[in-house]
């Protein structure tokens, strides 16, 4: 198909001029594509994921095991997104360990080079096809549902947390997810509280 700006014009939820590549923590939400049903089931206030579900998981965890400088906090599956925080770290390790980038250092042996060995919308591209893969290899295998199109949306939503009190709340919302899954705009089966409703929540 010919490129076509009415049609492939998208407007880009990144920052203009911010260095995804940057030490610090990231509040994430990946979707399904058409917020497709895919990860199991929300039981009264828990998320109960399916086989899909717990495979996404899985790669989620696993994710400081394979990128240095990347590591996982608070994370919500939810049946058809996840909300997470992703922690990147420069020198490609946590703070306070010996990390694996090369290069010139200070006089306390800190890296001088701020950057981290992968940026965010990287990990999140990997995340993306690894788990797209594993989907795949289960439809033929394990009879899960095929899908038209892809597994996830083509973008995602990100939020840079700024300080620590910042965080705690970003933890709250994602562990809480479950409750309000009535009321969660992903939800397609879910409904808008009244004014009066919304203020009592």
């Amino acid at each position: 198909m010919a490129y076509d700006r009415r049609i492939h014009h998208r407007r880009s939820i990144r920052l203009q001029d911010y260095d995804y590549s940057h030490e610090g923590a990231y509040f994430v939400t990946i979707c399904t594509q058409g917020k497709a049903l895919l990860f199991g089931d929300v039981e009264g206030e828990t998320m109960r994921p399916n086989d899909v579900g717990e495979m996404i998981q899985l790669v989620w965890d696993a994710l400081p095991q394979h990128y240095p400088g990347v590591d996982v906090d608070a994370c919500q599956l939810m049946p058809n997104h996840l909300h997470g925080v992703i922690v990147l770290y420069a020198g490609g390790g946590a703070p306070g360990e010996a990390g694996d980038a090369t290069g010139p250092t200070d006089r306390l042996g800190r890296v001088e080079d701020p950057s981290c060995p992968i940026a965010l919308a990287e990990v999140i591209k990997r995340f993306k096809s690894f788990t797209a893969m594993r989907y795949r290899e289960g439809v033929r295998s394990r009879g899960w549902r095929r899908l038209s199109g892809g597994l996830w949306q083509r973008n995602y939503y990100e939020h840079i947390v700024r300080h620590e009190d910042e965080l705690n709340r970003v933890r709250r919302y994602i562990l809480e997810n479950p409750i309000r899954w009535q009321y969660d705009r992903e939800n397609p089966n879910g409904w808008e509280p009244t004014i009066t409703e919304a203020w009592e929540m």
